[in-house]
């Protein structure tokens, strides 16, 4: 009892005793400092576990901290700081105050709060006597600092370090492994590997070992230097690495040794099969199958790359990004090679499902999907249209009668893959993906689940008493419809598909066999409908003809689209604009573009597209647009004052000389307004009814249908306009909304400053083309400045005249704007003017689809001031 009471007075925190310090440092080491580091390990742990490597890329330095893992282990955070309070609180004479102080630092790091994390780190520099305290505070700073793109502070605190001396190996480590991250931050790749190389002599981890001897096996691959590459692979498998490290370990090792150069094709396809069979790599036969699919495609083996690829799509897996590459290789093959631009739209669709919103690859497909939707939504329009207006042609026993022999087929078709599922197919082992031996599938089994034939007869024979049901309650009411069914046929394999199968749907036999009655319910054969279905189609031609043209550069197939819709519609109000697209299209290709000059002029003297093509010197581009849009300002003054025939004046002064500018559907449209106050009522209501089929602007168009509107609803009691201004009915004035132009009218655009960003870089054609050097360029710009936030570039038109580069993603408007910043400050070459480069701008995702179907940069841009 006397020895405890004389132990006591040593619970004080400020009685600098032998016997109080002692238990102070004690105490606080083994309790609160000992669980706050503890729960920061977990969380390290977490982190890592959480992370999903993304093999096809040189692997980060430091695992990519997600913010969705912090917030899980927010608790976490908030017991690991309490614990290490109370350690500086509790025990202010402990020599754990100052590493418990680092902890504090370390859990407000991880939450984000990285000018409280910076001025502790700052504080322990200038305050602890303890030197390895300084030191990991110092290389933590320096990783904060590099976070955050201060490279100047960074290198402050570099060359601070170098200067210290005894600095022990737990912390060389850490240092030079965070150097590694500084270059890679910077995109000095060539320098990654010296650091990497020193923190290895202190590594001590056998899993970090193998991990950092991984990435300096893709540094050397990718410098070409493969001999290097194949050792450091090789030397990556030991160390006790998780096995998908060492499946890519083992197959780069390969590529980089012998594949890449071997002229036996046949040992490089065994050695993909091997690698398939092995039971080990079931996890990754979608890589394998990618591989080899890449392999063939390399020796011009364009359709068994494609099948190879389908087949890798198939595969189970938990990559959801490997199976995004594979899905966008489809995308690119079918467009680059095949040119078929249904299943490149098809392909997109499924890749962009894989990718996350801030992975490298999202912002480019994104933008690209969008042209290839508005190529998918007409094409499917138009076929599915001719077709069933084909049907509707026959007399209905014809109809019947093809009805009856679809259906045939389709029961032949069906009942015939049901014989090939049944039999294991035995040619090679990416035929015979999985064989569980002879448990049946012939037609001879005779229990009924084991015979895939009797399950299909059983299935159709349903079908025709029942129709197509699907598993729900009530399935008796259901039914199937007629264009999703004559959008099946014929899908005998995947690469025949429209849309690519999900890889998680299992394979079973399913009837896809339609109803017969709702088959022939959906053949038009109405007159009005079939009217409906004409004019539908009429636009999806001309969408078409200019989709083709303007934006996949297709002027051949362009050409194609646009007469036949001359041919099938002569009447059609689209003609000038066809005509005038067909004319480009022509003049492209070195054909007879003066025939449909020629058709213009004849046909349509008085159009802004004759105009244009009549005065190819006049003013274009952005200070056509700005002049016009200036003298569109005047003249709609003017309109408002009742000073018609001035503000007539200006408007076809300006449409002359400016025939085809952002601003012409406005200025047609004020010069309609003006015929309504100057020229009888007639003339107004016809111009307003053509003006309503040409232009595509909704605002205007919803504007126009509302000047027709008023003019229409009591013809009887709406005066004739004559040519005293004073006596006429103001038609604009009956509108209670103000011209689109106007800036009270809502912007199409919507303010989402946290959705992910893309940088758009707008540039003449011309120019765009001559650039060959840029995107490799801004390559090496990404590499020097923003290695790690894996940006990249693209381009896509907007037009004709205008092509957008396209640089992403980054995770918000903030991360977006900061690299516009270092863009403008940094970026230099020969290609790009100060003006082009002051030209670029932000924009989300979302407002990134309106722009593409807009294709009104300036009238974004007015958004973009408000916003940004």
């Amino acid at each position: 009892m006397a020895i405890a009471l004389n132990l006591l007075p040593s619970c004080s925190s400020q009685k600098d005793t032998f016997t109080n310090r002692l238990y102070h440092n004690t105490t606080a080491k083994f309790n609160a400092y000992y669980y706050a580091k503890e729960k920061i390990l977990e969380l390290e742990d977490e982190i890592e576990n959480e992370y999903q490597e993304d093999f096809s890329q040189v692997l980060p330095v430091f695992y990519t901290i997600d913010s969705a893992t912090i917030e899980s282990k927010e608790e976490l955070l908030k017991e690991a700081r309490e614990m290490a309070s109370k350690a500086v609180d509790w025990h202010k004479i402990s020599k754990w105050v100052d590493p418990s102080y680092y902890l504090i630092g370390k859990v407000d790091y991880y939450r984000g709060q990285y000018e409280e994390a910076q001025n502790t780190f700052k504080f322990l520099n200038v305050n602890s006597e303890q030197d390895d305290v300084r030191h990991i505070a110092l290389i933590q700073l320096l990783r904060s600092f590099i976070d955050h793109r201060q490279f100047e502070d960074a290198s402050f605190v570099i060359d601070f370090l170098s200067k210290e001396e005894n600095i022990i190996d737990e912390n060389k480590q850490y240092l030079y492994k965070t150097l590694a991250y500084y270059y890679e931050a910077r995109g000095e790749m060539d320098l990654m590997a010296p650091s990497l190389f020193k923190s290895l002599e202190y590594t001590t981890d056998n899993s970090e070992a193998s991990r950092i001897n991984f990435i300096l096996a893709q540094l050397y691959q990718k410098a070409g230097l493969d001999a290097f590459a194949y050792e450091y692979y090789q030397k990556s498998v030991s160390g006790s690495p998780n096995y998908e490290r060492i499946f890519f370990a083992q197959l780069y090792s390969q590529q980089v040794a012998e594949l890449e150069r071997s002229k036996d094709l046949k040992r490089v396809r065994d050695y993909y099969d091997d690698l398939y069979k092995d039971n080990k790599n079931v996890d990754f036969r979608d890589v394998i199958l990618f591989e080899k699919g890449r392999f063939e495609k390399k020796q011009g083996n364009l359709d068994e790359a494609i099948r190879l690829y389908s087949l890798a799509t198939k595969e189970i897996t938990e990559n959801d990004r490997q199976k995004g590459y594979i899905y966008e290789a489809l995308s690119d093959l079918f467009l680059n090679e095949k040119e078929d631009f249904l299943k490149t739209k098809y392909y997109l669709d499924s890749a962009l499902t894989k990718f996350k919103e801030t992975d490298k690859n999202y912002g480019v497909l994104a933008a690209k999907k969008i042209v290839f939707d508005q190529y998918a939504l007409n094409y499917e329009l138009l076929t599915t249209n001719d077709s069933l207006i084909q049907l509707s042609q026959l007399s209905p026993e014809a109809q019947e009668k093809f009805i009856d022999e679809f259906l045939a087929q389709e029961e032949e078709r069906l009942i015939r893959e049901a014989e090939m599922n049944k039999e294991k197919k035995t040619q090679g082992v990416f035929e015979n993906l999985l064989a569980f031996g002879s448990s049946g599938g012939g037609s001879g089994a005779t229990f009924y689940w084991d015979n895939t034939v009797a399950i299909q007869k059983g299935a159709l024979e349903f079908t025709q008493m029942w129709g197509n049901r699907p598993l729900t309650d009530n399935w008796r009411s259901s039914d199937r419809g007629f264009q999703e069914a004559a959008n099946s046929e014929g899908s005998n394999s995947i690469d025949e598909k429209t849309a690519p199968e999900d890889e998680n749907t299992p394979a079973s036999i399913t009837t896809n066999l339609p109803d017969r009655a709702t088959l022939l319910n959906q053949i038009p054969n109405s007159p009005e409908i079939r009217k409906e279905m004409l004019v539908e189609m009429e636009e999806a031609y001309f969408n078409l003809g200019k989709l083709l043209y303007f934006d996949l550069k297709q002027p051949e197939k362009s050409i194609e689209y646009l007469q036949a819709l001359i041919e099938k519609y002569p009447e059609t109000l689209k003609k000038p604009e066809a005509y005038y697209t067909l004319f480009l299209a022509t003049k492209d290709l070195n054909k007879n573009a003066g025939k449909y000059a020629l058709l213009l002029n004849q046909e349509f003297p008085d159009s802004q597209f004759t105009k244009s093509i009549n005065n190819p010197e006049k003013v274009s581009g952005s200070q056509a647009n700005l002049a016009s849009g200036e003298n569109y300002k005047i003249a709609y003054g003017y309109f408002q004052e009742r000073r018609y025939e001035e503000a007539k004046n200006i408007v076809r002064q300006t449409l002359n000389e400016y025939p085809l500018t952002k601003n012409t559907d406005r200025l047609l449209l004020l010069d309609i307004m003006i015929t309504g106050q100057l020229e009888p009522l007639d003339t107004y209501k016809t111009r307003l009814r053509t003006y309503l089929q040409q232009t595509k602007e909704e605002e205007l168009l919803d504007f126009a249908e509302k000047l027709l509107k008023a003019v229409s609803e009591d013809e009887g009691n709406a005066p004739v306009p004559n040519t005293e201004a004073t006596d006429k009915k103001e038609v604009a004035s009956d509108i209670s909304v103000d011209l689109p132009d106007d800036p009270n009218v809502q912007s199409p655009y919507k303010e989402n400053l946290n959705q992910t960003h893309i940088f758009i870089l707008p540039m003449n054609t011309t120019v765009a083309e001559k650039a060959s050097d840029l995107t490799a360029a801004l390559e090496s710009f990404h590499n020097s400045n923003f290695s790690s936030e894996r940006l990249r570039t693209g381009t896509i038109s907007l037009g004709r005249d205008t092509t957008i580069l396209i640089i992403s993603p980054f995770s918000n408007s903030e991360k977006s704007l900061a690299y516009k910043e270092t863009f403008l400050n940094s970026f230099n070459n020969d290609s790009l003017t100060e003006e082009i480069k002051n030209s670029s701008f932000v924009i989300s995702i979302e407002n990134f689809q309106q722009l593409n179907k807009r294709k009104d940069i300036e009238e974004y841009r007015s958004f973009y001031k408000k916003a940004y």
